[in-house]
């Protein structure tokens, strides 16, 4: 059944939830204590999430479950008897990432509704099919994708499609970003995102170490602003999203209320149920609630210029005046611009200072304390240091808004969503029968237990009768009709009446709250261990090494007497080139983990042209599609996230007889998959690591570009607040990021002997010297052509040019 347009809210307390569904939300999503992408957002335990999932339904509203991170082999054993929970909750929809979780819901529970996280990095309508196929019922859209793409994906697939309108951004892809876990081990992918992306960066040139620009010095370079669409609700509704998305799992209920209920008006307007537009002071208080800045983003077209706040990371607020007096250990005079009341918080800006906040506890003006002053009115408020005349002060917390969005939520079962009509029945010597029935045609009967009589003073009336049947207190619904068949002169006591009614509204409130009808699934009736019963890999791989280059430079570098496997980036000329230089090597197309969505039918047409080649490596579910049922052996490559062995059983059914592991596991998280993994796998140990892929591009705030031709062509880098430098290329409509260092795992490549684990990988991305140097001696050394003392003589070397990294070989992620 087609649903109507959603308005999808966030939720990370019973707060707000209440707040969500008072404001007009027609669905939910939010996480519990295990497996979802906010680990650090409150979260509910397993009775809130039951008593959520009743409180929701009761109101019409759908909930839908995060379980959207990656997930080892351990991890899917305790997901089983978590997600058979959810479903037996009544959770209408879970959101996730990895397909090995996929895998197991399709067979323990094939009903139950997948949405497709933002996670998977879906931006081209060949993924959104393959989602389909794989049984998706909705897609969250990664945010980068823009309006005429999303309406020709519609035009392509019967697949719900959600996207983001509103609330914090990522500047990474989705799902390919690995910053925060190099950095602090803490995993985006795993839901533990430091948020890297909103500390300080410099824009500086690789090859003289020169800052570019003095405005782009410790500047949030990499802080997107948030989005806004409220504006642009009708283009947004006419681009074929079926959900509206609102960000904001971590924030406050006042926020999710008041940003809630302005969609909620303005989706109202535009589908002709309301009659009022979105004012000015909307806008204000949406501002208020919380804001860095606000951009239309990609979705609408917005340029990478006017996507950042260099200045700030965090909530900006409103302007609120300017300090035009400070009395040391006093007070402080601020010239208002806008109310000020006791309970706001503000904060003191000043260019190059560090912030300084407080929340207002006592306001004086003309001598005499208030609660409150006017805009326009000089105000003295308590002094703190560090705050100058004529700093800039915003208001940052609103007292007054705060209430009244806290006031809308009080109670969430006065939600009348229901009409409820009855029908009593009394007749002497016979028990009451009270029927019930609501506007979507479920009924209830119920009796009681008392004998009606023959009134020997006072009879029960009609009026008593609807007086008491009347009253629906704070449930969902409200009495419509009641209709009356009685005896004459018969006595019913007022309390077998408010029994009947109660124990009628209580059957179809909980009819209510079960929206999908389930039968129960009894988990001790799951046979888990056969279920994740893994095949045995007893061959004894040897060694080989694998190469991946970006370009035709980097290829001419290379030893072809030693390399294995050869992963090319597509290049004019390719095939020629192949035809005349690669023999006796394995030779893979490698492609982008970002195609976008007018892009990847021409990709897939000039590399399959490509006659001189042994297989595709393929990086996003989009080729993966496009190929599956081509005579091409496929690699699944970074890209993918390949965490558990179930991913791998259930991506090998589309042609993939290759793997590259992630890499944010462990060795020892590796080996155990290798025991299991009958495809080929590999693991990468060399190279620069991609930390982000990013629509933006950091350095139009300088040049002030429209478009990508424009680019300087300079090596650039983004130089962090300890002095590490971060280089990054533009790659058509994207960047990429690259870690400061690269990954060397040269010293410990014993680590991988006693592992099923067949191909080891170079990967040479940024590159321009030193390659074939660095491939000799790690073929060398694989195959015993040189000892341990040369090779460590040669990372004692390397070492003098640029500090290296283990990865996270030897400490995994959190």
């Amino acid at each position: 059944m087609k649903r109507d347009i959603e308005i999808l809210a966030p939720v990370g307390s019973m707060e707000s939830l209440y707040a969500a569904v008072k404001n007009g939300a027609n669905a939910v999503y939010l996480g519990g204590k295990l497996f979802n992408a906010r680990q650090y957002a409150s979260n509910f335990n397993n009775e809130e999430m039951k008593t959520a999932v009743e409180l929701a339904h009761l109101c019409g509203v759908r909930v839908y479950v995060t379980l959207n991170i990656l997930l080892n082999n351990e991890e899917l054993k305790q997901a089983i008897d978590y997600i058979i929970f959810l479903y037996n909750i009544d959770v209408d929809a879970i959101i996730v990432q990895d397909m090995g979780l996929v895998k197991i819901v399709q067979i323990v529970l094939p009903d139950f509704e997948l949405h497709a996280s933002t996670q998977m990095t879906i931006n081209n309508y060949r993924g959104v099919q393959f989602l389909e196929d794989c049984g998706f019922k909705r897609v969250v859209l990664a945010r980068e994708v823009e309006f005429d793409d999303i309406k020709d994906i519609k035009s392509k697939t019967h697949l719900e499609l959600e996207g983001f309108i509103h609330g914090a951004l990522c500047v990474s892809y989705s799902g390919q970003c690995l910053m925060s876990s190099l950095i602090g081990q803490r995993s985006g992918n795993r839901g533990r995102c430091a948020q890297p992306c909103r500390m300080t960066y410099s824009l500086v040139d690789l090859e003289s170490g020169e800052y570019i620009n003095e405005s782009l010095i410790n500047k949030y370079i990499l802080s997107l602003k948030d989005l806004m669409t409220i504006e642009q609700i009708r283009q947004i509704v006419d681009s074929g999203l079926m959900s509206l998305k609102i960000e904001g799992r971590m924030k406050r209920p006042e926020y999710v209320a008041t940003i809630v209920s302005k969609y909620r008006k303005a989706l109202d307007r535009v589908s002709n149920k309301g009659l009022e537009n979105i004012t000015s002071q909307d806008i204000k208080e949406m501002k208020q609630a919380f804001n860095r800045g606000f951009t239309k983003g990609f979705i609408l077209g917005e340029k990478s210029p006017n996507m950042v706040s260099l200045d700030r990371a965090n909530n900006k607020g409103i302007y609120l005046g300017i300090v035009t007096r400070v009395k040391k250990d006093r007070y402080i005079t601020i010239k208002l611009d806008e109310d000020l009341h006791k309970g706001d918080g503000i904060q003191f800006v000043d260019e190059g200072m560090e912030s300084k906040g407080m929340k207002i506890n006592k306001i004086t003006v003309g001598g005499k304390v208030t609660d409150h002053a006017k805009r326009g009115k000089s105000v003295d408020i308590p002094y703190i240091s560090g705050v100058y005349a004529s700093s800039k002060v915003m208001k940052t917390s609103d007292y007054l808004l705060n209430q009244k969005a806290a006031d809308t939520y009080k109670d969430i079962k006065t939600n009348k969503t229901k009409s409820l009509n009855l029908f009593i029945k009394l007749k002497k010597g016979e028990t009451p029968v009270l029927t019930a029935c609501d506007d979507n045609n479920n009924y209830v009967q119920v009796n009681s237990d008392y004998i009606i009589e023959e009134a020997r003073k006072k009879p029960t009336t009609a009026d008593i009768i609807n007086k008491q049947l009347s009253k629906a207190g704070n449930s969902i619904f409200t009495i419509d009709e009641i209709n009356i068949d009685m005896d004459d002169n018969i006595i019913v006591p007022v309390s077998k009446l408010n029994q009947l009614r109660r124990e009628a509204i209580e059957k179809l409130e909980n009819i209510n709250a079960n929206f999908n009808k389930r039968k129960i699934i009894n988990v001790s009736k799951i046979n888990k261990e056969e279920l994740l019963k893994l095949k045995n890999n007893d061959k004894k791989s040897s060694k080989k090494l694998s190469i991946s280059v970006n370009t035709l430079l980097q290829l001419k570098q290379l030893d072809l007497t030693k390399v294995d496997r050869l992963y090319v980036r597509y290049f004019d000329g390719l095939d020629e080139y192949l035809m005349e230089h690669i023999k006796d090597i394995e030779v893979y197309i490698r492609t982008d983990r970002i195609i976008s969505n007018n892009q990847i039918d021409s990709v897939v047409d000039k590399i399959t042209k490509i006659k001189n080649i042994d297989g595709i490596c393929v990086s996003n579910y989009g080729m993966l599609n496009a190929l599956k049922n081509t005579d091409y052996i496929l690699h699944i490559d970074e890209g993918f996230n390949i965490f558990n062995n179930y991913s791998i059983d259930y991506l090998s059914n589309y042609r993939a007889n290759s793997f590259t592991y992630s890499l944010e596991l462990s060795l020892e998280q590796i080996k155990e998959m290798s025991n299991h993994t009958i495809s080929c796998s590999e693991s990468v140990v060399y190279g620069y690591y991609q930390t982000m892929i990013t629509k933006y591009c950091p350095i139009s705030k300088v040049i002030k570009c429209t478009d990508c031709n424009q680019c300087t062509g300079k090596k650039l880098g983004l130089k962090d607040r300890i002095g590490k430098i971060f280089p990054f290329r533009r790659n058509g409509d994207y960047t990429i990021i690259y870690n400061s260092e690269p990954l060397m795992m040269l010293e410990y490549l014993h680590e991988f002997k006693n592992m099923n684990v067949d191909y080891l990988r170079l990967d040479f991305t940024i590159e321009d010297s030193g390659i074939r140097e660095i491939q000799t001696v790690y073929y060398d050394y694989l195959n015993s052509f040189c000892d341990k003392q040369e090779v460590k003589e040669f990372v004692k070397e390397f070492k003098k040019k640029t500090q290296i990294t283990k990865g996270h070989y030897y400490r995994g992620v959190l």
